[in-house]
């Protein structure tokens, strides 16, 4: 029951996430919804597949857990370390500096390497659907990207070697916050000394 819930949340969070790609559909939900419609709608839709992502996923974890592998020890703390730089990319696309530049779409680059570090660690069957459609939506989007005459996003400027040290030091503690006090008390599994 849980896993079909996430199933469908997923179905509805990447779903509508690989809308802004499709530029021709887009415009046409735009031109039937307004701007406004659009964004209220996208915003609805993408917190109900969330919510049932979070709801599915613990009632797997609890109730319907699959095990298809067992990672070693080892992955876990490769994974521990990955997500350091996959916090720190995140932030860094909306501070933005050289780490942007470089990278073009960072968010991605993040998104990616949580969703890659989360699949070594994890050996269950919720776990490689949850993190693996994730990983598999980032790519496409990634490789969507490169095709766009235009992104779609929003102009934000981009600022200099300065705004790369701000985003690592809010990408730390966001880490820390993550592995201490997010993932333990919310995900309920422990990050550190597990």
């Amino acid at each position: 029951m849980g896993l079909l819930v996430m199933i469908l949340g997923l179905v509805l969070f990447l779903g509508i996430h690989t809308l802004p790609a499709q530029r021709d559909r887009r415009a046409r939900v735009v031109a039937a919804m307004g701007e406004g419609g659009y964004k209220i709608f996208y915003a609805l839709v993408s917190l109900a597949g969330l919510a049932l992502i979070i709801w599915g996923f613990a009632h797997y974890r609890k109730f319907g857990w699959i095990d298809v592998w067992y990672p070693p020890k080892a992955l876990k703390h490769i994974t521990v370390a990955l997500m350091l730089p996959a916090v720190i990319l995140v932030v860094a696309a909306f501070i933005r500096g050289r780490i942007y530049s470089t990278l073009k779409h960072p968010m991605l680059a993040g998104i990616k390497l949580w969703a890659a570090a989360h699949l070594l660690a994890n050996g269950d069957l919720g776990s490689i659907i949850l993190f693996g459609s994730f990983l598999g939506w980032a790519v496409f989007d990634r490789i969507s990207l490169k095709h766009r005459a235009d992104t779609g996003a929003p102009s934000i400027p981009v600022g200099g070697p300065g705004n790369d040290m701000i985003a690592v030091v809010v990408g730390l503690i966001a880490y820390l916050a993550l592995a201490f006090a997010f993932h333990p008390v919310v995900i309920g599994v422990p990050v550190v000394g597990a």
